[in-house]
């Protein structure tokens, strides 16, 4: 790390602070630990630290090595330690795929087994058949809490779509759930006005064109569960849905928004 930052960071005293930090423990719960490698979990410096690392061990990389041997297009789009690489030759991933976990072992880096796949993600019109005439259906994958898949337009054309990713939305919901349990003896107002933040965050990052439906769902689901946890606060707080609506028009919540949406910015502006 601290001959990477030498090659940009010629002050020296930058370059022994930045150890200090690395060698600085982390105080969490009333504990005190210190890392044996790497930077140190949960330390502020951390997250700049690892991308400035990650900007040296991929990025550099992939510029002046790969790009240039290359026989098709390609792109890479990474966002702290997630990234995707795209290819338009199915030839060239391969070959990046093969080389790939040798360049992050060089560097003392490990890919993710799981998350680590090589994805068809071809145009559904121009998909090559098997053997035996069966076509590949165009995959999806999750990058950034979205799932990214082929689907038809409102004028019938194939396009590239995101939607929440499953996995997101049940951590999120259980999140909900969780702190509506926690919360449930607290007074309504205080409860709706937290639901309400946590709903407008929640669609200020998944509000984006096409995932309406899955906004929508979100704010569902967090109805039915603020509803459940107010009728479990004692034996006889069951709440009917018909006293839940009246809850709701005393204390509404908000209603799904895509906040980032082309049609929201044609309609306004």
């Amino acid at each position: 790390m601290q001959d990477i930052l030498r090659q940009r960071v010629i002050d020296g005293c930058i370059v022994r602070l930045v150890g200090k930090w690395l060698n600085a423990g982390v105080l969490e719960g009333g504990a005190l630990s210190f890392a044996e490698a790497g930077t140190p979990q949960g330390g502020v410096i951390s997250p700049l630290l690892a991308n400035i690392y990650l900007h040296e061990v991929l990025d550099r990389w992939w510029v002046e090595e790969v790009l240039p041997r290359l026989r098709g297009r390609a792109f890479a789009v990474r966002y702290a330690d997630d990234f995707v690489l795209g290819f338009a030759r199915e030839e060239d991933a391969r070959r990046v795929q093969e080389v790939l976990a040798k360049r992050f072992a060089r560097f003392g880096l490990t890919l993710h087994p799981d998350k680590t796949r090589l994805v068809p993600f071809r145009h559904p019109d121009r998909r090559r058949r098997r053997d035996g005439g069966v076509e590949l259906e165009p995959g999806s994958f999750d990058f950034l809490g979205f799932t990214h898949f082929w689907a038809k337009s409102r004028k019938g054309r194939w396009m590239p779509k995101q939607k929440t990713a499953k996995s997101r939305f049940t951590r999120a919901l259980r999140a909900i759930h969780r702190w509506c349990r926690a919360s449930r003896h607290r007074p309504l107002a205080e409860q709706a006005a937290q639901l309400r933040s946590k709903l407008t965050g929640h669609d200020r990052y998944f509000g984006i064109t096409g995932n309406f439906q899955a906004l929508a769902r979100f704010h569902f689901e967090v109805r039915r569960v603020w509803r459940y946890w107010l009728s479990r606060r004692s034996q006889r707080a069951y709440v009917s849905w018909e006293k839940f609506g009246r809850i709701l028009e005393r204390y509404p919540l908000p209603h799904p928004v895509a906040y980032h949406s082309v049609y929201r910015r044609r309609a306004n502006p």
